[in-house]
């Protein structure tokens, strides 16, 4: 779908609609320029757009998704006072130069730059980002449309739909959440053929110990469940109501040990069995609830955990759903699909993307921090659209992390 703003509506400065300290400070320059280094890409002449502003300026897409890409490049270069050096001098370039740039950088650096920046953010004064003990993570997947071009069907393919296919070509992706704050982390991408299983293989990995992972039906496999184990971090996941899993042990809140195989050879001999806890439970009072849900766990002591608390834990899984709206109606806007022409670019854009949100769930989280309050409870749409505004509080935090005096401060 086309951009529906050239540009930014009448009456309103640039300044306003967008605050590059806000993003600088979740994601400093000086980050930027080692994994520029790291990766060869950082700019070894002067050039239209060095490499460090078009990183930046990748992350400022998805905050104006709705808005060209000259235009955001205008936004970009009235805020770029301290992310620049005395030497540096940066010229405003047309839509083939803003392409070239982006191809010169490539889509490694800004995965790179999404995998050593997004990380779990909750402290201890977060509210709702524990159980207990553990920090609560979910698992799932989604999918995201990409501009309608050859090189993109190739290389992403499209759905079937119920008249030939989709519209666009899409991609899919499987990414890990932080309950307490709706950061996005480890998130890997692949072709709408690409089996969410297949993507989670390369994201459980990512797990740690002290997380407690909640999952749906979907993922659970022998396989799967293993892989993340082995992380050493807990999982609670649904699993289908007519998986047979035999009770080895009754506990004492109702639910039950038992053991899950690879094949059904060694189920039947009690081979290479793992050991999981089962929690039966049933949603009383709630319309089109499901007869009976199942859950494994690797808590295996009911004191630790109690079944019903598990019970009503596993629903916090929702919270990625929630989410993925945030990524796909909020951040990106309805019916806009990523703008890239080609897979590599499409890449570098999806990377953007969850940068972009982090620096927006960042800011949230520091804002509820500062009134006690629980991250959940703000909004996501106006968090956006703060972000956008330049707000003098903000825009005077270099990439230092230094905050400069303000009339505010006087």
């Amino acid at each position: 779908m086309a951009r529906t703003l050239a540009s930014l509506p009448a009456g309103s400065r640039v300044t306003d609609y967008i605050s590059l300290g806000v993003v600088s400070r979740a994601i400093p320059r000086e980050k930027i320029d080692s994994i520029l280094a790291s990766t060869g890409k950082a700019s070894v002449r002067q050039r239209e757009l060095p490499a460090h502003l078009v990183v930046y300026y990748v992350i400022a897409l998805a905050l104006y998704m709705q808005s060209s890409y000259r235009e955001v490049l205008r936004c970009l270069l009235e805020g770029i006072q301290w992310l620049t050096k005395p030497e540096e001098t940066v010229r405003a370039t047309g839509k083939s130069g803003i392409s070239q740039a982006r191809s010169r950088l490539g889509a490694e650096p800004l995965r790179r730059l999404y995998e050593q920046v997004v990380v779990p953010i909750a402290s201890e004064k977060t509210r709702g980002a524990r159980y207990r003990t553990w920090r609560l993570i979910s698992l799932d997947g989604s999918t995201l449309d990409v501009a309608d071009t050859e090189e993109n069907e190739n290389e992403f393919g499209r759905p079937s739909a119920s008249r030939g296919s989709s519209a666009y070509p899409q991609l899919r992706f499987v990414a890990l959440l932080e309950n307490g704050t709706h950061v996005l982390l480890g998130g890997r991408m692949g072709s709408y053929a690409t089996g969410e299983i297949t993507l989670a293989k390369e994201v459980v990995p990512q797990l740690k110990p002290g997380m407690l992972c909640l999952a749906d039906r979907l993922f659970f496999g022998f396989t799967l469940w293993t892989k993340a184990q082995a992380s050493g971090c807990d999982l609670l996941w649904r699993v289908r109501k007519h998986l047979r899993l035999e009770v080895h042990e009754r506990l004492s809140d109702g639910s039950y040990l038992s053991a899950i195989y690879l094949s059904q050879k060694d189920a039947r001999h009690k081979t290479k069995g793992v050991r999981v806890r089962v929690i039966d439970y049933q949603l009383q009072g709630i319309p089109d609830a499901e007869p009976i849900y199942r859950l494994v766990t690797t808590i295996h002591d009911p004191l630790r955990a109690p079944a019903e608390e598990l019970a009503a834990l596993y629903h916090e899984r929702w919270e990625i759903e929630n989410t993925f709206d945030e990524l796909k109606t909020h951040l990106r806007g309805r019916q806009i699909v990523l703008r890239s022409k080609t897979p590599e670019l499409v890449r570098q854009e999806f990377y953007g993307f969850l940068l972009a949100h982090f620096a927006v769930r960042q800011l949230m989280h520091e804002a509820a921090l500062s009134v006690a309050e629980d991250p959940d409870r703000l909004s996501f749409l106006h968090a956006v659209r703060v972000v956008r505004r330049k707000l003098s509080v903000w825009d005077a935090i270099p990439p230092s992390g230094e905050k400069k005096p303000t009339p505010h401060d006087s």
